[in-house]
């Protein structure tokens, strides 16, 4: 039985795409030999819905385990924007399903987050036969404990955070090192703790500005103090706002970030020096790491199995230290935030790292 089978990366890149891209393909040529043909889809569901297409060869696989980004190419096209037909009159919905039959596909497989995955649950719902993977270097899709990418991206925050030890003490500053995570702290979590930052910011818990002062004060006989921020944080106030109420508010007061108001604040209070650092998209970028580059190969080769037996309307996913699957109905639209109790921030707190809570 022939199957095509077309592939496609959207949302922001990771490290890791590749490799995920590389095991699908090389799962797919071991299983099904010459009755499997792969289409590669340019620039996410902008290229599905255009029709960007290119019909790949085995070789084309070769050699990019190791490479950052994707060959494929990515771009932002917001699902709340999906059903929408704006002024170049497209129906997006039906264009991307008129790309599906043209190209004959069989099935299509999305890397992607969040956004990627409802856009996925989506198209099969319209009766696509789709399968999602995880990707994202914040570690926020619901129903997977792992996703490619955020390792990787642990490994970059933390030798970022790493580096600021020496120049903090040098100078007797206190650096602030915004991460990225707009929604979850998982990145900054992780990379705050491995790194040995003194306070540690996030999303899921606001925090006080005065109790963060009060930590790099205790801090000062040591002579620096090291903050790792998620670009999403937001003070207790803000916590009891919503999003656009909270976004009114920064636009009044002249804040463009978290992390420079925190930073202001901070220097105000303690009339030390603060600075931040921003390593921005540095995180996205580079070579995945060789956890990334295995679990990305495990992930691949789970989506050619689910394939093989024709099970349809899955997004991969590492359940209990296993690779699985779940339905796309289920995890679609599902933020995995950072519990407040959960294991890794009751770790960092019991060696006195602080969340200003």
């Amino acid at each position: 039985m022939k199957r095509r089978i077309g592939i496609l990366t959207s949302g922001g890149d990771c490290p890791g795409l590749n490799a995920t891209i590389r095991g699908v393909a090389k799962a797919c040529y071991e299983k099904f030999g010459d009755d499997v043909e792969i289409v590669g889809i340019e620039d996410g569901y902008f290229g599905l819905i255009n029709n960007m297409c290119k019909e790949m060869k085995q070789s084309d696989f070769s050699g990019i385990l190791t490479t950052g980004g994707t060959i494929f190419g990515t771009k932002r096209t917001p699902f709340k924007m999906m059903q929408v037909i704006e002024e170049d009159n497209v129906d997006k919905v039906k264009a991307m399903k008129a790309t599906y039959k043209k190209q004959k596909l069989d099935c299509l497989l999305t890397l992607g987050g969040n956004g990627t995955h409802k856009t996925a649950n989506l198209l099969s719902t319209e009766g696509l036969n789709v399968i999602g993977l995880p990707k994202t270097i914040d570690n926020d899709i619901w129903g997977t404990s792992v996703t490619f990418g955020f390792h990787t991206a642990v490994d970059t925050a933390t030798d970022v955070i790493d580096r600021l030890h020496s120049t903090a003490n040098s100078h007797g500053r206190i650096l602030v090192a915004e991460i990225m995570g707009n929604k979850a702290g998982w990145l900054t979590l992780y990379a705050g703790i491995a790194g040995g930052a003194d306070m540690i910011v996030i999303p899921e818990i606001p925090y006080d500005i005065d109790k963060l002062a009060e930590a790099c004060e205790k801090r000062k006989q040591k002579g620096f103090s090291i903050m790792a921020v998620a670009e999403g944080a937001f003070d207790k106030a803000e916590a009891k706002m919503k999003k656009k109420e909270r976004a009114k508010l920064r636009a009044e007061q002249g804040i463009s970030t978290a992390t420079s108001r925190i930073a202001s604040q901070i220097e105000q209070l303690t009339g030390r020096e603060t600075r931040v650092c921003v390593p921005g998209h540095m995180l996205r970028g580079g070579s995945p790491s060789a956890y990334d580059r295995v679990l990305a190969t495990k992930f691949g080769v789970r989506a050619a199995e689910l394939i093989s037996k024709d099970k349809y309307g899955y997004a991969v996913a590492m359940i209990n230290e296993k690779v699985s699957e779940n339905p796309l109905e289920d995890v679609a639209g599902k933020t995995k935030f950072v519990p407040e109790d959960d294991q890794m921030v009751k770790t960092a707190k019991e060696i006195g790292i602080v969340f200003g809570d």
